[in-house]
């Protein structure tokens, strides 16, 4: 009866991180370039205790595990906003910015300019280009970015963005909602940047919504079968002491 309580536990575990996958996909559902996540589950497979007093060979015991948590690289829907300082992806694309922690790829391309005229994304971090960071001077304000991730003024060029792209973009690490580590990264080919719009999140709230409560339902029922086996086996006890008195 241990085994059915320790089986129903490890499911129960595994919908419990389910669940906070499909909640922080909800949370993000409005947030630019933001890329949903689905958890990978595996079959673990463990036998039971031996003992050359049982008349039947052992039985293999199968758990739930989660195995890995999945990005889902799929695009987004790409929205018109009309700033200029705004830049979406067409393609499998992207910018590279500069954390404390070193380079980091990102999808959102919702940029604005700092107090010296840098231009970050919206976390604070330096958007980057091929030569380095990108600064404005304060007069310069009529910002255009072509097709390729080249930034103009009327007082002439100011860099280019930095653009990658990756052999498996799923292989790469999360940290955080929007920023991404690892990978080799490679120069853009087919990435295209769209000047005045942003790639919105790619989470589904209908599909989402579903999925949370298909795990809720799943763990209340796993829930109440563990609740029945509690019971069984308190009643199970008492037999027991009433045939010993």
């Amino acid at each position: 009866m241990e085994n059915a309580q320790l089986i129903n536990l490890s499911r129960q575990i595994a919908l419990r991180h389910q669940m906070d996958v499909v909640a922080n996909n909800m949370a993000n559902i409005n947030t630019t370039g933001f890329k949903a996540q689905a958890i990978l589950f595996e079959e673990y497979i463990s036998p039971v205790a031996r003992d050359q007093d049982f008349m039947s060979p052992d039985q293999d015991l199968s758990f739930t595990q989660d195995w890995a948590t999945l990005n889902d690289m799929q695009p987004g829907a790409i929205v018109q906003t009309g700033s200029q300082l705004d830049v979406a992806l067409q393609g499998e694309g992207f910018f590279a910015v500069q954390t404390p922690a070193g380079e980091r790829w990102t999808r959102s391309g919702a940029f604005q300019l700092n107090a010296s005229g840098l231009l970050v994304a919206l976390s604070g971090n330096p958007v980057l280009g091929e030569g380095g960071q990108i600064s404005f001077d304060p007069t310069e304000t009529d910002i255009t970015i072509t097709d390729d991730g080249t930034v103009m003024t009327p007082a002439g060029s100011k860099g280019k963005l930095r653009i990658v792209e990756f052999d498996d973009p799923r292989l790469l690490t999360r940290e955080g909602n929007n920023l991404y580590s690892g990978g080799e990264p490679l120069p853009a080919v087919e990435t295209r940047a769209l000047q005045g719009a942003v790639e919105r999140s790619n989470v589904s709230g209908v599909t989402e919504m579903a999925e949370m409560i298909r795990v809720n339902r799943s763990y209340q029922t796993l829930a109440g079968i563990m609740q029945k086996q509690d019971e069984l086996r308190s009643s199970a006890i008492r037999r027991l002491g009433d045939m010993s008195a």
